[in-house]
């Protein structure tokens, strides 16, 4: 069974989850409302749910990464398929940069792009699909630049800032596979 492995690129290292990176600062990302505005989180978190979540993500082998800078090896964020469907070959996107001082440096980007061609070259999934909610432009403007493209818009779909938001679904395909 394929498990995580290292992977980097020219300014990153992405380590699979550890223990090591359960700290008050990753609590912290966790608990502010400017990181976690999009994500599926509720801000609520305490340390003893930090480590059962990193608990279980190592424990049920998710393909989830740390993102950490090669420079000065600090912790920025986490990047995610997860889950995976084996049978039709295809894995949920997930990324949140947690260390709003490497906001806007290309970082999300790098990470992004080194975990899809991972899922296309060693894992040989087919397909890479996303939600994300309408009004995060960046994010949506990321996953366009990654080539993700649009599949579908569920409407008024997730709760964000007290409405009802539409869930722009995008997907990028292995351009090893022919379909």
């Amino acid at each position: 069974m394929l498990k995580p492995e290292i992977i980097s690129s020219e300014r990153l290292i992405l380590r699979p989850f550890s223990n090591d990176i359960i700290n008050d600062n990753y609590l912290n990302w966790l608990n502010d409302d400017e990181i976690t505005s999009y994500l599926e989180i509720n801000g609520t978190y305490t340390l003893d749910m930090l480590v059962n979540y990193v608990n279980l993500m190592i424990d049920k082998n998710v393909f989830i990464w740390a993102i950490f800078l090669k420079d000065g090896n600090k912790h920025i964020g986490n990047i995610k398929i997860d889950p995976i469907n084996i049978k039709h070959k295809f894995g949920e996107y997930g990324i949140m940069m947690g260390a709003r001082s490497e906001w806007g440096k290309g970082y999300a980007f790098e990470a992004s792009s080194i975990v899809l061609n991972y899922c296309f070259q060693n894992m040989l999934l087919r397909k890479v699909c996303l939600g994300v909610i309408n009004e995060n432009i960046p994010a949506i403007s990321l996953y366009k630049k990654l080539g993700f493209k649009i599949e579908g818009i569920y409407k008024s779909h997730l709760l964000c800032n007290d409405q009802y938001s539409d869930c722009i679904r995008m997907a990028a395909f292995n351009p090893g596979i022919k379909f």
